[in-house]
């Protein structure tokens, strides 16, 4: 089969970074789907791994967890699908990615894709929808619309534009009864999430806290960092409520955010990574599964839309290297997606 892969860890200005090679096909475990991959995007995750982890000499590796595709084949012991089904996944960060004509992927993180969008607008939403759904209704506890809260509450998009503040945008908006306030840098991308649904944007360039008193808006009882938190991580511990709840999904260095600032207004802290239940196994790993089928049947509905926010063209070593340049740069907007080989 066809892939882009790596051996070494390199700057994306190398054409060796990313390249086009053969490699064997992969074959099925007893849980496993065989997907013949039509559309990946493309996730800082990708952009980590690869300047970060090298192979032993002789192997390859494949990144790639955003993936739309058919069913070939199933495993054994697979009850959720059958060949011919197409689904949409993003994959375990311990197994090979999508960036291939072909992948296998544990039935249990897989759904039926939208059928109402394309595989390229599809590809753009796993991994950042499970990202947002488990930070808002997992980590954070957000309640439904319709639920008991305390009152009138509000929840900060920390870096609203990118991948998973473009669907998390659009979940708080559509599911709950929160306030949301998102932040952008830039005129384009304050007016993508407003468009996506946000009530109000704030510009994270200038001080956060000055921001919310000059909109006149109230302190936040939740606020979530998507980006550059330890940028942001004074201005968080001074606007947010009270007993807020506060969750990040990037990699602050060591050392350089002081929680002790969240302990005199009894706020907790939670981490969000969507790869932790594959990773460990946990046995929860099905609502995985359950929540990109119900991603998908709100797509369907309407009240959800594709954050596809550039279509890069077909899956080559080029474009992929192109794309992981793009986030490497800070100003992408929305997914970038590639589509077939």
């Amino acid at each position: 089969m066809k892939a882009i892969a790596y051996q070494n860890a390199l700057p994306i200005s190398d054409p060796l970074a990313l390249q086009e090679v053969e490699l064997p096909a992969p074959q099925p475990g007893p849980r496993d789907l065989l997907v013949e991959v039509k559309a990946i995007a493309v996730n800082p995750v990708d952009t980590k791994v690869r300047k970060g982890v090298s192979v032993e000499p002789g192997q390859w590796k494949i990144l790639g967890w955003d993936a739309v595709g058919i069913v070939k084949s199933v495993g054994a012991q697979v009850s959720l699908f059958k060949p011919g089904d197409r689904v949409w996944y993003a994959g375990a960060l311990h197994r090979a990615g999508a960036n291939a004509e072909l992948h296998v992927v544990d039935e249990r993180i897989v759904a039926l894709a939208p059928q109402s969008l394309s595989d390229a607008e599809a590809a753009a939403l796993p991994l950042t929808a499970i990202t947002a759904w488990e930070m808002l209704f997992e980590r954070l506890g957000v309640p439904r619309a319709g639920e008991a809260t305390r009152g009138k509450e509000s929840l900060l998009i920390i870096g609203a534009a990118g991948g998973v503040g473009s669907i998390m945008t659009q979940l708080a908006r559509q599911l709950t009864d929160l306030q949301v306030i998102a932040t952008a840098s830039r005129p384009e991308t304050a007016q993508w999430v407003r468009d996506l649904g946000a009530h109000q944007v704030l510009d994270h360039s200038q001080p956060l806290a000055q921001a919310l008193k000059d909109a006149g808006l109230p302190a936040p009882n939740y606020v979530v960092s998507l980006t550059q938190t330890d940028q942001h991580f004074d201005q968080i511990a001074e606007l947010i409520a009270p007993q807020g709840r506060f969750g990040l999904i990037d990699d602050p260095a060591p050392g350089s955010i002081d929680i002790g600032k969240l302990k005199r207004k009894s706020v907790s802290l939670h981490w969000e990574l969507m790869f932790t239940r594959s990773l460990f196994d946990t046995p929860d790993q099905i609502e995985q599964h359950r929540l990109l089928s119900e991603v998908s049947r709100l797509v369907d509905a309407g009240l959800l839309r594709s954050t596809q926010g550039e279509h890069f063209g077909r899956i080559t070593a080029e474009n992929l290297r192109r794309a992981h340049a793009l986030l490497e740069s800070g100003k992408a907007r929305g997914k970038i997606v590639l589509e077939g080989f």
